[in-house]
């Protein structure tokens, strides 16, 4: 199940919610296909003005910091390079779709590959 964090600036979070949560399980649907759709998780975290900082300066106007969460298997894989790619590229577009191009330089994707049996769900560790 992918899992998707993106932290950003309240004020650029309010009011786009929708439009980011299905343009960002739509990114994710394109690269892995319609099956994956219904598996998106995706946490949207406000922060407050005054709690981010960029070179030690607040940074009220920051762009999206995105942690994707997926399997090691699907980044090891044949093709896993071109994975990793197109989700980086498309979870771009997809906040570039929603808050603008200005937001385009500065949005980050952090991609976390998860080994086999280091998680779970609903207490079972998954395989």
């Amino acid at each position: 199940m992918p899992h998707l964090t993106v932290r950003l600036p309240e004020a650029r979070l309010a009011g786009r919610e929708t439009a980011l949560i299905t343009a960002l399980t739509g990114a994710v649907a394109e690269v892995y296909g319609e099956w994956a759709r219904d598996l998106v998780v995706v946490h949207l975290d406000g922060i407050q003005p005054g709690r981010w900082g960029i070179g030690g300066r607040p940074a009220d106007d920051a762009s999206p910091a995105m942690t994707f969460g997926i399997r090691e298997a699907a980044l090891t894989r044949p093709g896993g390079g071109e994975i990793a790619a197109r989700l980086v590229a498309g979870l771009t577009e997809a906040v570039v779709s929603v808050l603008g191009p200005q937001a385009r330089s500065g949005t980050s994707v952090e991609l976390v590959a998860t080994p086999e049996g280091r998680s779970g769900l609903g207490g079972v560790i998954s395989a």
